[in-house]
């Protein structure tokens, strides 16, 4: 919704918005964009005068504001509805579909096609960090979009992606989440054949050949050339150092390709491929391509580091999703085998405060050697016997303040810290990193 206040305003639009507990770095970028924010959802905040309400897809029926544009009359839309017949519908539109990495892969693909000239417009869900700015309306002919399977609004059940009518689509993986909608993963891949529906016989569809529910998707239909990344796969990806600074990328036709970066971690080895083949299909060179991810920047809250004082790395990142979590401590693991990893984690998704992926979850949090857990009253489970195959390695804090004190207790010189949360954690991450004095961090481990 940020990003589409963004590029209303680009269009010359006045812009203004109302949110509830809004955070960086969306809140940051509003404010310095000259978007008006309001707090809370209060009908005084729609005037009277307002050309077109666009509901995101949180509020529901039973909102103050949603009934006062319904009583009212007021002219209203849902963001993809908006963002397909005022920006799309003359763009070419390149797609990044999947549970997780649609944002990663959407920034590699959009800095790609920028840096090869091409002057690409955006809308990504997070703040990429080459561009600083979630949205773009661009010049050129390529619009890059972040399409999420989740419903588009309160009026309009069918999964936003289906708005966007993509000539190329990444379909980067495909597991069960979004519990609060989905009955099962089946119902998403009936959503994800959906939009395989929608891509033209002169487009191509990029699909990670590693994920059975993808190829169940294009089983039941497809009239789209496919190029796929992964393993054994048209496109393929392998570290070429021991630390993942420096990859190797093979093409369909043979070609290897080298390039530093500055990701790390099993899950880019499929994002970069990803975002690569998706560039060439819109017409950047191989080669070209290879050569943008060297100066690709994460964006943010993907495993963003926040400081780096008295040897202690704080990152922050968006994980969400057991997968997520596992391959972020992975690749965290892998840049610097050496170091301590502790986690903070909140559980806030409405699929991890039901349950759904309680017993993945222990797993997941295999790699830290120390957790902590943010247990608030909404959590619809008991976190430390989920959690207790972690043994001594777990905490549970009851609020933020007591987190961020173990977290102190913990903390010594080589650690790395991340913080885990699809959510703004109350600020946890930077007021953690604002509190570290090298001074003051222990050599000992706490209790």
């Amino acid at each position: 919704m940020g990003g589409l206040a963004l590029l209303a305003r680009a269009r010359g639009h006045r812009v203004s918005g109302s949110d509830q507990n809004v955070y960086p770095p969306m809140s940051t970028q509003l404010r310095e964009q000259g978007i008006e924010l309001r707090d809370g959802y209060r009908p005084e905040h729609i005037d009277a005068q307002t050309e077109l309400v666009i509901v995101g897809n949180a509020l529901s029926r039973g909102n103050s504001a949603v009934e006062h544009v319904l009583d009212a009359g007021l002219p209203y839309a849902s963001g993809p509805q908006w963002l397909a017949e005022e920006f799309l519908v003359s763009r070419r539109v390149l797609a990044v579909a999947g549970t997780h990495g649609k944002t990663t892969v959407s920034a590699m693909a959009a800095w790609i096609l920028d840096a090869a000239g091409r002057d690409p417009g955006f809308l990504i869900g997070g703040v990429p960090g080459n561009f600083e700015v979630s949205a773009r309306a661009g010049g050129g002919d390529w619009f890059v979009i972040e399409a999420d399977e989740y419903d588009t609004a309160f009026f309009d059940k069918r999964s936003k992606f289906v708005h966007y009518r993509p000539r190329i689509a990444v379909l980067n993986n495909l597991e069960y989440d979004h519990a609060d909608i989905f009955a099962d993963l089946a119902a998403i891949e009936t959503q994800f054949h959906h939009l395989v529906r929608t891509i033209p016989g002169t487009g191509r569809i990029i699909v990670n050949a590693d994920e059975p529910a993808l190829g169940r998707v294009l089983a039941r239909g497809c009239w789209t050339p496919v190029e796929t990344f992964g393993g054994a796969a048209d496109w393929r990806a392998g570290f070429a150092a021991a630390d993942g600074s420096r990859i190797e990328l093979r093409d369909p036709r043979g070609g290897v390709h080298r390039t530093d970066w500055r990701l790390h971690g099993e899950h880019n080895l499929l994002n970069a491929p990803a975002a690569v083949a998706a560039a060439a299909a819109a017409g950047v060179p191989v080669a070209e391509a290879v050569a943008a991810l060297v100066e690709f920047e994460n964006p943010r809250r993907r495993q963003e580091l926040l400081c780096d004082a008295g040897d202690v790395r704080v990152f922050d990142d968006f994980a969400h999703h057991p997968t997520a979590i596992r391959r972020t401590l992975e690749g965290l693991r892998q840049a610097a085998p050496g170091r301590r990893l502790l986690v903070a984690l909140e559980p806030r998704s409405n699929s991890m405060r039901a349950g759904v992926h309680a017993d993945e979850l222990a797993p997941s949090l295999k790699g830290a050697d120390r957790v902590v857990v943010l247990a608030r009253p909404e959590l619809n489970w008991d976190a430390a016997a989920v959690l207790a195959p972690l043994g001594e390695s777990l905490r549970i804090a009851a609020n933020v303040e007591a987190l961020l004190v173990r977290l102190e207790r913990w903390a010594r010189p080589g650690d790395t810290i991340v913080f885990m949360s699809n959510g703004g954690f109350d600020g946890a991450p930077r007021r953690f990193a604002a509190r570290i004095d090298p001074s003051k961090i222990r050599v000992t481990d706490g209790d």
